[in-house]
């Protein structure tokens, strides 16, 4: 049977709403971003059948668990089966973290100059290179090669290199993906589909 996994972003946090760039740092779901997973939830439930045949894997990032705990249950699925893989963290921006754009380009300016709004993550001091990125998402494809069924809840950026990986992409393309809250994507068969809920259908 074809190998079908669904990759879910965590919902909106405090500094998401604030402009700032988290990188590894944490902050929590804000009651629109709980809104945002339990609207996806209920998309995917329907997708999924009988949610015990499937493994769900997360970032052990704390906004990717608490993603994570309400799709367990909204979609009548235990907690504690639930798995958490380094490599699914969102990408390291070293000295940025926690950052607006203009604090950024106010102390670094020669970084983010000929950058753009796509790739200019990759320039912080103390960061991730993309291509470790790169190294790490596509370790993490291999390593769940012969799972079946995989429910997969990462990050923005992070969920942007693993689609542009599974879709043998060329940087430049991956970084431009799409990372709407209110999206997720279901990778099967060298195929990318998009699934989006509008709040309003429920």
């Amino acid at each position: 049977m074809e190998q079908v996994i669904y990759l879910l972003r965590h919902g909106e946090t405090e500094l998401n709403t604030q402009g700032r760039y988290q990188g590894e740092l944490d902050s929590s779901l804000t009651a629109e971003g709980i809104e945002q997973v339990k609207n996806n939830s209920r998309l995917l439930k329907l997708l999924i059948n009988d949610p015990n045949e499937w493994e769900i894997i997360s970032s052990p990032l704390g906004r990717a668990e608490q993603s994570a705990k309400i799709i367990c249950e909204a979609i009548g699925y235990d907690w504690k089966k639930v798995t958490t893989d380094d490599r699914l963290r969102e990408v390291s921006v070293g000295d940025w973290a926690g950052l607006t754009i203009k604090e950024i380009g106010d102390s670094w300016p020669e970084l983010i100059k000929n950058t753009d709004n796509y790739n200019w993550y990759f320039n912080s001091p103390n960061g991730e290179s993309y291509d470790s990125v790169v190294e790490r998402v596509s370790d993490w494809l291999e390593s769940i090669k012969n799972k079946e069924k995989v429910i997969a809840v990462s990050h923005g950026l992070t969920g942007r290199v693993l689609r542009g990986v599974y879709k043998n992409l060329e940087k430049d393309q991956a970084l431009k993906l799409e990372v709407s809250q209110n999206t997720f994507f279901k990778l099967s068969g060298q195929n990318i589909q998009r699934y989006c809920l509008e709040f309003d259908e429920f």
